[in-house]
């Protein structure tokens, strides 16, 4: 943490199906000098995608999708790559990262890809055919979310709280309404400039107004299916766990195995990136592992585990100088490996 300027790290080591270690270092907020806990709450980024997969693949299981719909008939307006008109983008295209579709015109609402409300529509669209490469995309998760809502009848926070937190008996959410604000960790962002952190102010923004006339469907957006889960380090990690079994925890199962193997299953080359979870052999010397990260407002996430070897690792840290070192976070990078010595091997 010295190394990496590090604001504060809360860390969950599992082994078997047990959580051996869980620990929080350093600050949750700077200016009030409060130490992080290991029940304090961070919005995790990226890490929230395999949420979001995972709702659709129970979706998928109850038959109210296949991977291989057309997405355009999903989500209810004309998703077409404009230079590919006659290519059908799938969801699974949009779940894997390889529809072609980009964040140019933002993320944040449906209108920067809709044709009917966004005249420069096109541009969310890359020069390669749907199916053929790889752009990760974080318009394609705020899509899906909108699915979600689409098939299930109930609205994107309420379905993932119903069918994935409450089942795995996790504390979190979506929803910042609805959660304790005194468990939020302040994100810090740093100015390599000046080499100082500021806090994030719009990290936990509620967007209490907008949500007043949501439209299920379209909204969703606002609760950003992409990246804004807000959990603990040690309830990520019991989440893990599932992922790690193939769908089952404690005993009950939240998606099947065939599911879970195919969120696991590598869709790209050479990104080796599934249905929102990749694989990985630059983390831990001689490892394959499988997980994801998240990085947004100064925050840095990671979650990566071995399902063969039952083990994984969840790394969170509300703020650190950002260094990289083959494409992952340093400090995460170097913590995992710590962990894994001390606790795995």
């Amino acid at each position: 943490m010295k190394k990496f300027d590090a604001v504060g790290l809360s860390v969950a080591v599992v082994k078997g199906n047990k959580m051996v270690y869980t620990q929080s270092f350093g600050f949750k907020n700077i200016e009030n000098n409060t130490e992080l806990k290991d029940q304090d709450i961070f919005r995790i980024a990226s890490i929230s995608k395999s949420f979001s997969a995972t709702a659709m693949m129970q979706l998928v299981e109850a038959g109210k999708a296949s991977l291989n719909d057309d997405f355009s008939n999903l989500v209810g307006f004309k998703v077409r790559n404009p230079k590919f008109p006659e290519t059908v983008i799938t969801l699974k295209m949009v779940l894997s990262h390889t529809s072609s579709i980009n964040d140019s015109e933002g993320y944040f609402n449906l209108d920067v890809i809709n044709p009917d409300r966004n005249k420069n529509w096109e541009k969310c669209y890359n020069n390669y055919e749907p199916g053929k490469g790889y752009r990760y995309c974080n318009l394609n998760f705020n899509m899906v979310g909108a699915v979600i809502e689409k098939l299930s009848g109930e609205r994107f926070d309420q379905y993932i709280k119903h069918h994935i937190l409450d089942q795995l008996g996790l504390y979190g959410g979506y929803c910042v309404d609805s959660l304790d604000k005194n468990r939020f960790v302040t994100l810090y962002e740093y100015d390599s400039v000046s080499r100082t952190f500021s806090p994030a102010a719009s990290a936990y923004n509620p967007r209490s107004e907008e949500i007043k006339v949501y439209v299920q469907g379209y909204s969703t957006p606002l609760f950003s299916p992409t990246g804004g889960m807000k959990i603990s380090a040690a309830d990520l990690a019991r989440y893990m766990t599932m992922h790690m079994n193939y769908g089952k925890y404690s005993g009950g199962r939240i998606i099947s195995k065939k599911s879970a193997r195919l969120m696991q299953t590598k869709v790209s080359d050479p990104e080796n990136y599934g249905l929102a979870l990749l694989q990985t052999n630059k983390l831990i010397p001689g490892k394959i592992m499988t997980g994801h990260t998240g990085s947004a407002y100064g925050l840095y996430s990671a979650m990566f585990f071995q399902p063969k070897e039952k083990f994984g690792i969840v790394l969170i840290t509300n703020g650190c100088r950002p260094e990289y070192t083959a494409a992952f976070n340093g400090l995460l990078k170097a913590g995992i490996n710590q962990l894994y010595q001390d606790f795995i091997k």
